[in-house]
């Protein structure tokens, strides 16, 4: 079913980028699941990098937004084997890299968030944070984390 809903977004799970440090990306507890925060890495490159607005639009970092969460949907799919069992997104955390004057961070994240509900409905409605950081690894745009519950 979510398979099928990704297809006709035109969304395509690939394998799920590495880890770029000493973590692992997914972590089951009973019936939750944790997925470290994922960047916007497409072919094994950041796609989006720099400070939003000032090197980054907002547009454009608002697409790094969905291809984050893209690579936490690969992670998850990865892990699980199939995203059907996910009965609840629960929590997304959105940082954006962004200058000192930039406070449109939920506009950013929104993006991600939007998409979540897209794919699962009523259970991609989550809580959230968006804040704005000096900086992300390897100079991305944006980074989220996400916490699903599965059946």
């Amino acid at each position: 079913m979510i398979e099928q809903k990704l297809k006709s977004l035109g969304i395509i799970l690939s394998t799920p980028p590495k880890p770029a440090g000493s973590y692992i990306p997914v972590v089951r507890t009973g019936n939750l699941v944790f997925v470290s925060g994922q960047i916007p890495v497409k072919d094994g490159q950041v796609e989006y990098k720099g400070q939003v607005p000032t090197t980054t639009s907002i547009e454009d970092a608002q697409k790094a937004a969905k291809l984050c969460i893209i690579n936490v949907l690969s992670q998850l799919n990865s892990e699980l084997g199939t995203l059907d069992n996910i009965s609840k997104i629960v929590r997304v955390s959105g940082f954006v890299n962004s200058s000192p004057e930039f406070y449109e961070h939920p506009k950013i994240i929104n993006a991600a968030s939007d998409l979540l509900v897209e794919i699962f409905g009523e259970k991609g409605k989550h809580t959230r944070i968006a804040v704005g950081v000096a900086s992300l690894p390897l100079n991305s745009a944006v980074e989220i984390d996400l916490v699903a519950e599965i059946s």
